[in-house]
């Protein structure tokens, strides 16, 4: 057996019990301890497609009655749905591929958990140990062709080495930073006789993720918010992954200090709360974006200053301290240098802060924000998030996810696409809980939203999950709809339908002269039917017939509460809505790629007047 690390990062054992070794010893095939192994680690689905090299993996799992198989149509739909199972459960995803372009069609789903840090377990079939390097047929190195992208990955040779492994990669993927972990298992080691017993033993030197933070640096980041005139807690995704969103609250209420919670953390603090200043970044809110452009403390936590947060780095929060806590090591300094760096898990560091800042208090150090939150206050009135509705009577896109929002069950889940309707999801729809919003943050993957759904769907059965996808992403992905159509996955789905790649379209008219070059979705021969053209190829109602779903479209405002309602009655099978939207809707605020946030436009042509009050 050979072993591949990808990373800093080497795997910890968990402690074992005394009796360990008293475990019954069975003789399986490798495929047979396979499936064991997953029933033993608590796997209760799989998202995979058969063939040839995994398919010994697959004759024992028709016998298990622990692990529920969904056959997807399309290996990324595997992945993504995976993704989406972990992000809604917190529990590990699975996925599994045959050899060749079973596992190459994972890669971008793994690329996409490697960017957001969902654990994930992808285990594909591999030829047989003798053949690896001949070039055979189906072969894929898929181990040298994930290691950029996986936190860890493992080819198996050896049938004895698969119990110990699949412990392994569960452990690497859910502790520490989660991430995603590949198992490539050749066939002959699938198809070899071997005992299963476990627990099995892990050796696992050197992977000892810091999960408890250093006091001392805990007592710095205390005095330095009592000491600060305008801080902002700036709440990544790491929140969410730590599950400390109940430690959050408490530490915004303490401090009293702003909170803003990017894309990846939306539901990590309600939305509602009078301490919320909103989502920074790109698109994010004039408040919180200015929030951090102005603030004397950064507290960072579970957030890594990616480019779309903080736009041109050098010109970033140029009057911030920073506080930087952050489960793994590699993110802290690597963006922006902190004056107190943080190692350790979110909900330990906030746990710890709240007793320091306590502390603080009670030695009567205590601060005072009053003058920061007037300034807060007074562009929140000023700026806030809206949009207008389109001249002509058609459905505004805003108002369209806004209204699946108000009339969603409460819990519901939302698993967005990439683009225009990403952020109006953002925007529009309030989050109050966690784990209750999914996307493709870092990767920006099309194609996410539908079996991302499907995933959180079969994870979470009693939630309603809604994806909003638009038109251009539902077209990559969208044969999932038959998988859950045939598996009692009963998502809904808004198709916001513009005819175009929106969030491209935009950029063509405000930084291409409206040069529209291939962003329309529907051009075609100009002899088509017209009642065929534009938001009608393909039609969006008859494909999800097709597939088994129920189609139902709305274009009119009027109209949009009914069909809406409709879609939320029916649960017995999924629902495609092809809602009909104006095509030139642009996303707003908006900064610049490669602009400082002070840059950042409320909405066209306006550009937010802060004074100079607000730099004293």
């Amino acid at each position: 057996m050979t072993e591949q690390a990808t990373g800093a990062h080497h795997p910890q054992p968990r402690p074992r019990s005394g009796g360990q070794h008293s475990a019954p010893v069975e003789h399986v095939t490798g495929a047979q301890s396979l499936i064991r192994s997953l029933e033993e680690v608590g796997a209760d689905t799989v998202f995979g497609i058969p063939g040839g090299a995994i398919l010994p993996a697959y004759d024992p799992l028709m016998d298990s009655t622990r692990v529920r198989h969904v056959l997807v149509r399309h290996e990324q739909g595997a992945g993504h749905a995976a993704e989406g199972y972990a992000q809604a459960t917190g529990k590990v995803g699975v996925c599994m591929a045959t050899s060749g372009p079973g596992a190459t069609n994972l890669v971008t789903p793994i690329a996409d958990a490697h960017m957001d840090s969902v654990p994930m377990v992808a285990i594909t079939g591999q030829v047989a140990s003798k053949a690896i390097g001949t070039d055979a047929f189906q072969e894929a190195d898929i181990v040298g062709i994930t290691m950029p992208i996986t936190k860890h990955n493992f080819l198996v040779t050896k049938a004895e080495d698969i119990p110990r492994i699949i412990a392994q990669a569960f452990h690497i993927a859910s502790t520490g930073r989660p991430g995603p972990v590949l198992v490539d298992i050749a066939k002959d080691a699938l198809q070899a006789k071997t005992t299963f017993s476990w627990p099995p033993v892990m050796d696992l030197p050197g992977y000892r993720p810091v999960t408890k933070p250093h006091a001392k640096q805990i007592r710095e980041a205390a005095k330095l918010i009592t000491a600060a005139k305008r801080p902002v807690l700036y709440v990544g995704g790491g929140v969410l992954k730590a599950k400390a969103t109940a430690e959050l609250k408490v530490l915004a209420e303490l401090t009293g200090a702003p909170v803003t919670t990017t894309l990846m953390a939306l539901g990590a603090f309600p939305d509602s709360h009078p301490l919320h200043v909103g989502m920074p970044g790109m698109h994010g809110a004039v408040t919180a974006v200015t929030a951090l452009q102005k603030a004397d403390l950064i507290v960072a936590l579970g957030a890594r200053f990616d480019d779309r947060v903080t736009g041109k780095l050098d010109s970033f929060a140029p009057g911030a301290k920073i506080v930087h806590a952050d489960i793994d090591p590699a993110e802290i300094g690597k963006n922006r240098e902190a004056d107190v760096p943080i190692v350790g898990d979110a909900r330990e560091v906030i746990a710890d802060l709240v007793q320091a800042v306590q502390k603080e208090h009670s030695e009567g150090s205590q601060g005072d924000y009053s003058a920061w939150w007037n300034d807060l206050n007074r562009w929140r009135e000023t700026y806030p998030l809206g949009y207008d509705r389109p001249e002509d009577g058609s459905l505004s896109p805003q108002a369209v996810i806004e209204r699946i929002g108000q009339l969603a069950p409460e819990g519901t889940i939302f698993a967005a696409g990439v683009g225009q309707h990403q952020m109006w999801s953002a925007h529009f729809i309030q989050y109050e809980q966690p784990a209750t919003w999914l996307n493709s943050g870092g990767a920006g993957t099309m194609g996410y939203s539908v079996p991302a759904a499907m995933g959180a769907k079969a994870g979470r059965p009693e939630r309603t999950v809604w994806a909003i996808d638009g038109d251009g992403c539902f077209q990559m992905t969208n044969q999932e709809l038959t998988t859950c159509a045939l598996n009692n996955i009963p998502i809904k789905v808004a198709v916001i339908n513009n005819g175009a790649l929106g969030m491209v379209r935009q950029w063509q008219t405000l930084f291409y002269n409206q040069r529209y070059s291939n962003t329309v979705l529907h051009s075609g021969p100009d002899d088509i039917d017209p009642d065929a053209r534009g938001t009608r190829v393909p039609d969006f109602v008859k494909l999800a017939e097709a597939m088994g779903c129920v189609g139902l479209r709305c274009e009119r405002p009027e109209d949009l509460d009914k069909v809406i309602e409709e879609a939320n009655s029916i649960n017995d099978r999924p629902v495609v809505v092809d809602f009909i939207v104006h095509q030139d809707a642009m996303v707003w605020p908006m900064v610049a790629a490669g602009t400082s946030n002070d840059e950042i436009m409320a909405a066209r042509d306006v550009r937010p007047d802060f004074g100079d009050s607000e730099d004293d």
